[in-house]
Order: C-alpha cells, then structure tokens, then sequence
C-alpha cells in the first residue's frame, strides 16, 4: 500500500498544517516509505506471540500503602497564620 498525494494532502489538512508543494511532494514520500516499511509487520508471523498491553514489563514504582502516626494537631497547627484549638482559619471564599 503506498499513499497517494491526496492521502498526504487530506492527512495534513486532519492536523492543520500547510504544506506547500515541495513540502507536500516531499512527505508525500516520505510519508509512503514509511507505511511500507510499517506493511513488512503484517509479513510477520504472530500466531505464537501472546498479546500484551506493554512490551516490557510494567511494575508499580510507588511503595506500599502503610499506616503509620499523624502529626498531633497541635504540632500540625504550629505555623499556622491564623488558628483555633482545633482547625485552621482561613478567609471565606463564597461570601459572608
């Protein structure tokens, strides 16, 4: 399968690009090269290949969920600009 000019020419106005005419011939090409290079793959045999969703193998990078102590409220409270006993206090957002 090769692409023809119109295909390249309706593919660039899909992404919105302007392409003059040497630029239009030129990935016209390109372009072409390109989808059969990508036709070889259907060449392949993969009757024995499981499918995957990730070629390598995926493993979860963040550490496991633990419990552990919070910081007392008074210690939490400390910086505060403005505080009660029990919470910060900040200015209202939605009116009085």
């Amino acid at each position: 399968m090769s692409l023809s000019r119109d295909d390249v020419l309706k593919v660039s106005l899909l992404a919105r690009l302007r392409l003059t005419e040497a630029e239009l011939e030129t990935m016209t090409g390109q372009l072409a090269k390109i989808v059969d290079y990508v036709q070889l793959l259907n060449e392949l045999d993969t009757s024995h290949i499981e499918p995957m969703a990730h070629a390598l193998d995926v493993k979860n990078v963040f550490r496991d969920d633990a419990t552990h102590a919070s910081l007392p409220r008074e210690q939490a409270l400390l910086n505060a600009p403005k505080q009660d006993d029990e919470c910060f206090l900040v200015p209202a957002v939605l009116g009085e």
